[in-house]
C-alpha cells in the first residue's frame, strides 16, 4: 500500500471519528466539573492553564478570521462556516463574532437575576423582535410599589445598555395561574341552592374594570362576604379578605392595563385573575368557584 493510500485511509478514518457537537459538549461539561473539584490551589493551575489556551486560541482565530474576510470567495466561506453550530459557539465564545440577541440577552439577566431574586422577584425572557426585548416579572418585580419600579427599570437597563440590538423592553403580563377546583364544585343543576351555591347578581352588573361586593347567605346558613372583580369580561370572584392581614378589598385600587387590584390598606398588589399576590410570592386570594347561569352570576360558597 501506497503512502499516498495510507494517508488517505487514515483522513478517511479520522472523519468519520469527528466526535459530534453534543460528545464535544459533554466533554467540556465534564471538564469543568472535575475542575470545579479540585483543590483550591490546583483549581486555580487549571484556570490559568485553561486561560493561557483560550488565548492562544482566540488570536489563532482572529488572523484566520481577518484573512478569510478580505476576499469576496472566502468571505463567503467564512459566513458559511459561521452558520456551523460548532464553528459559532468557538467564535461567540471568544467574541469573535457577536452572539445572537436572545443569548446575548439571557446572558445579561443572568447577570442581573441574583439581584432580583434577592428582592422576591425574577424575570423571565418570551423573546426578542424587531429590536424589543419581551418580559414577564415575576414576584417583587411585578408589584406596585416604588421598589418594584426599581426593580423593573434595573431590568430594563440591563437590557438597552447591554445588548446593542435591543432598543427597548415590554412587560408582558404574567400567564393566570388559578386556584384548582374540582370538577364537582363547579356543577350547577337543579339542586344548584342545595350544593352551597348562591345567586349574587346579575353578571351585566358588574363594571368592566372594576369590581362588585357582596354579602351572601347559603341555604345552609353559612355566610361570605365576597367581591367579583371584572377584567375584560372576566370574572373572578374573591372572599373580601386581603391575604396579608385578612382586611376588606372592596375598595382595591384595580389596574385593568396590568390586571392587578391593590389593596387599600396596605399596598399589597395581586394578580386579578388569579389572585396570586405580586408583591409577597407565595400569598394568594381565596378564589371561590363561580358560573354564570343565564346573565346570572352564581358563588359557591360552602366548602
Amino acid at each position: 500500500m501506497s503512502t499516498t493510500t495510507v494517508a488517505a485511509s487514515a483522513a478517511t478514518a479520522d472523519a468519520s471519528a469527528e466526535p459530534t457537537f453534543e460528545e464535544l459538549a459533554r466533554r467540556v461539561d465534564e471538564a469543568v466539573t472535575a475542575v470545579a473539584e479540585l483543590e483550591p490551589s490546583a483549581r486555580k493551575a487549571a484556570d490559568e492553564l485553561k486561560a493561557a489556551i483560550e488565548a492562544v486560541h482566540k488570536a489563532g482565530l482572529v488572523t484566520i478570521v481577518r484573512r478569510l474576510r478580505e476576499g469576496d470567495e472566502t468571505r463567503a466561506a467564512l459566513f458559511e462556516l459561521v452558520d456551523d453550530p460548532v464553528v459559532h459557539l468557538l467564535l461567540s465564545l471568544h467574541g469573535i463574532v457577536r452572539p445572537d440577541p436572545t443569548t446575548h440577552a439571557n446572558r445579561v439577566l443572568v447577570e442581573v437575576r441574583p439581584q432580583l431574586q434577592s428582592h422576591g422577584g425574577d424575570v423571565t425572557l418570551d423573546r426578542v423582535e424587531d429590536g424589543v426585548a419581551y418580559v414577564r416579572l415575576e414576584g417583587a418585580c411585578n408589584g406596585c410599589s416604588m421598589s418594584s419600579v426599581t426593580l423593573r427599570n434595573l431590568v430594563e437597563s440591563a437590557l438597552v445598555e447591554g445588548v446593542p440590538a435591543i432598543r427597548a423592553v415590554e412587560v408582558l403580563k404574567n400567564q393566570p395561574t388559578p386556584t384548582l377546583i374540582t370538577l364537582d364544585a363547579l356543577r350547577i343543576g337543579p339542586s344548584r341552592e342545595k350544593e352551597g351555591w348562591v345567586r349574587a347578581g346579575a353578571a351585566s352588573d358588574i363594571p368592566e374594570g372594576g369590581m362588585s361586593r357582596f354579602d351572601l347567605v347559603a341555604e345552609s346558613g353559612d355566610k361570605a362576604d365576597v367581591v367579583v372583580v371584572n377584567i375584560e369580561q372576566r370574572l373572578t370572584a374573591y372572599r373580601n379578605e386581603c391575604a396579608h392581614e385578612g382586611l376588606p378589598l372592596d375598595d382595591a385600587i384595580i389596574d385593568t392595563a396590568n390586571g392587578t387590584l391593590t389593596c387599600p390598606w396596605h399596598g399589597f398588589c395581586f394578580d386579578a385573575s388569579s389572585g396570586e399576590c405580586l408583591s409577597a410570592p407565595g400569598a394568594q386570594l381565596e378564589q371561590l368557584p363561580m358560573r354564570v347561569d343565564g346573565g346570572e352570576v352564581w358563588i359557591r360558597i360552602e366548602t
